[in-house]
């Protein structure tokens, strides 16, 4: 079942239980599907790649919204943008915890020869490739920080 298949049935079930955050995360998925499939140029079929980066991008918007409105002691908007996080993280992958990403990093540093900082980005772009959808850029950058320095 598609990603687009997946939302609409998610949608219908939060219509009948009146969710109001759930019908909202997920119209924000359907228009983003549908701005992605409508851009010049893009191909007629989204592959399941482009579908997982597109709900990363969505929780990650959400999140620094979240995160921002925190900064500013605005506890009430960063609580809907949180709870729509929850529901966009459903069409995600499920993620790897630090340990596992760490493997990834110590066995990528190792077969690549990295020695220092200037080998980050050889490193990141190894991992965000092998790590595709279970993992944030941000935790995968910091782990690389750490290990190569």
């Amino acid at each position: 079942m598609s990603l687009q298949q997946q939302v609409m049935e998610q949608m219908k079930t939060a219509m009948k239980a009146k969710d109001k955050v759930a019908l909202e995360s997920l119209r924000a998925i359907k228009s983003a599907l549908l701005l992605a499939q409508t851009e010049t140029g893009s191909a007629a079929e989204m592959t399941e790649e482009d579908e997982v980066k597109l709900v990363q991008k969505l929780v990650k918007q959400r999140k620094d919204s979240a995160a921002i409105f925190k900064e500013q002691g605005r506890d009430d908007l960063a609580e809907p943008e949180l709870a729509q996080v929850a529901v966009i993280e459903q069409f995600l992958p499920a993620q790897l915890s630090k340990e596992d990403i760490e493997k990834v990093v110590v066995q990528t540093i190792e077969s690549t020869g990295a020695s220092g900082m200037q080998d980050m980005g050889k490193v990141m772009g190894m991992v965000s490739k092998k790590l595709a959808g279970q993992a944030d850029g941000k935790t995968i950058s910091t782990i690389v920080k750490k290990k190569l320095s």
